[in-house]
């Protein structure tokens, strides 16, 4: 299965959609977006998941990355995540880190 993401910045907001599957082979294509956002600053940084069909553990790796470089001044929002990926991101502790919601903008 073939993974893409799109990326947007607009209003100092980044807005990245992610489809198919998220794995060690397809992780480093999110992390060079992520790397193409961060120096912009953004207040926020979207994730919009609803459309991912797996996520291994290079994806956590890469959310875990995109949060630490944002630091504390902007919030790091997955938007409709599946079941699976909620129950990962409790077990890491990494739910505390980012906001869910199942539309954005709220």
């Amino acid at each position: 299965m073939s993974f893409t993401v799109d990326s947007k910045m607009i209003d100092n907001v980044a807005r990245l959609t992610l489809t198919g599957a998220l794995d060690s082979s397809t992780a480093i294509m999110l992390q060079e977006e992520v790397m193409k956002i961060i120096p912009q600053n953004p207040r926020e940084l979207v994730m919009d998941v609803e459309h991912l069909d797996f996520m291994a553990s290079a994806g956590l790796r890469i959310i875990i990355f995109a949060k630490q470089k944002l630091g504390t001044q902007a919030k790091l929002v997955l938007v409709k995540p599946q079941d699976q990926l909620i129950e990962t991101l409790k077990m890491t502790g990494l739910i505390f880190s980012v906001v869910i919601v199942d539309k954005y903008p709220e």
